[in-house]
């Protein structure tokens, strides 16, 4: 288990973008279980939606992202590296994200050549899944 401090010495975002609040399990360079607990302070509530609060799905991917980059950030020879988006794929939400849940996060590396690969990435609240789809990533 990792806790956030141990996130930031593995990741380089930093609030209010640091989007996982721990990690459950990691396998270096191969995959990581994360969490973010949604909280109806977070400032994109305000406007997203008044009176119908939804977390954005641009950030779903953020928090998928992030725990994908601590799984091949935390690789021996990646530390100190970036792991930027390099593409999208095969995305598709399923249940709104709201303030109140405990979003899971668990990113799968399947695929790996040179600085770019693909992670496998599901979000679920409560066993339901969220959104699940592909990251590509570049390492640099």
């Amino acid at each position: 288990m990792l806790d956030i401090n141990e996130i930031m010495k593995i990741i380089p975002q930093r609030p209010p973008i640091l989007m996982i609040d721990k990690v459950e399990e990691l396998v270096s360079g191969e995959s990581c279980v994360a969490y973010k607990n949604v909280c109806i302070n977070e400032p994109y509530f305000a406007g997203h939606f008044p009176g119908n609060p939804i977390m954005p799905g641009v950030l779903i991917v953020e928090a998928l992202a992030q725990t994908g980059a601590v799984a091949i950030l935390s690789k021996e020879e990646n530390k100190g590296k970036n792991a930027l988006f390099g593409g999208i794929d095969k995305l598709r939400f399923k249940r709104p994200v709201l303030p109140g849940d405990c979003l899971k996060l668990e990113v799968k590396i399947i695929k790996q050549k040179g600085p770019i690969g693909v992670g496998e990435a599901l979000a679920t609240v409560n066993g339901e899944v969220s959104a699940k789809g592909e990251l590509t990533f570049a390492l640099v």
